[in-house]
């Protein structure tokens, strides 16, 4: 059950919630948000404290301890010789098992690896997975811990080397000796992008699992092996609109994949920390997202 003071989308005028994610995209400056909200602030809810409700709360993200005894969690380095050279990640594992498991690869949104995708990694990990949730923000310091300055950190990033070293992190996973050679991708915004990248980039990416990530090239679609799994949110224009095209590329490529859009929710809705999450369909999606893994990873 949601917390009592917790939000939700549909308590913010629409306009305001695509307002939202021109700011977390940074379309929209602070100041834009705050001078265009303006008008949609009734009552006690200025364009201020509109903004303050839409950011994330990471104590609603921890579904899975940091502490529970039935994984293993670390943060560790590895290697990207054609990226920034050294970067460092998260890892979530089963604190008990017989011989080796699927691996996955977590990418975070455009903010760097925050405590809500640490929590996704350690839901995985829970279904017997070696979760790895590599850090975009290394070369910079890493996540900073403040989601706005994370945004402003990741838009000064290197693109090139930013994609090399999220390449190197899934290279990194199928490397190590409790992984079997089955490897995943799960992401989320940037993130989705990512697990499509990945896919057009590694041929032996058994599957990925883009939540709301933008389509890739008909160019980058033929190169594509792994089984994919898309999940869209109705309102998401800015996504959505790459979504044809890249149907379209996969289709005449003969991808194995398979898409679903979930009614009445906002880009983001599997992010717990934020009104704009939709547990109903959060809750299917992720079920949805195991199983596509128990049908290809193992």
């Amino acid at each position: 059950m949601a917390p009592p003071d917790r939000k939700q989308a549909s308590d913010f005028p629409p306009e305001v919630l695509e307002l939202f994610d021109g700011y977390v995209h940074n379309a929209v400056s602070r100041r834009d948000f705050l001078t265009r909200a303006a008008k949609y602030a009734v009552g006690g809810m200025t364009a201020l404290a509109m903004l303050e409700s839409l950011q994330p709360n990471f104590a609603w993200a921890e579904q899975v301890d940091k502490s529970d005894e039935r994984i293993k969690t670390e943060y560790l380095t590895y290697k990207s010789p054609k990226g920034s050279g050294e970067m460092k990640g998260y890892l979530a594992r089963p604190a008990k098992t017989r011989g080796k498991q699927p691996g996955v690869v977590v990418i975070h949104e455009n903010r760097g690896l925050n405590p809500y995708i640490e929590d996704v990694a350690r839901r995985l990990a829970l279904h017997d997975y070696i979760a790895f949730a590599p850090d975009a923000l290394t070369p910079l310091g890493g996540y900073p811990g403040d989601e706005e300055k994370a945004r402003e950190l990741f838009s000064k990033l290197d693109a090139g080397k930013r994609t090399e070293d999220l390449i190197a992190a899934a290279e990194y996973v199928r490397a190590r000796r409790d992984v079997t050679k089955k490897i995943g991708a799960v992401g989320f915004c940037f993130g989705g992008a990512t697990c499509n990248m990945l896919a057009s980039r590694l041929p032996w990416l058994a599957a990925a699992v883009p939540f709301y990530g933008s389509g890739l090239s008909a160019d980058e679609a033929k190169t594509i092996k792994a089984a994919l799994q898309l999940h869209f949110a109705a309102t998401d224009e800015r996504v959505n609109a790459t979504w044809p095209a890249y149907e379209a590329a996969l289709k005449a490529n003969k991808v194995r994949y398979e898409a679903h859009t979930y009614p009445n929710t906002q880009h983001g809705f599997h992010n717990d920390t934020t009104p704009r999450y939709d547990q109903q369909a959060a809750k299917r999606a992720w079920a949805r997202t195991l199983g596509f893994f128990m049908q290809h990873l193992r």
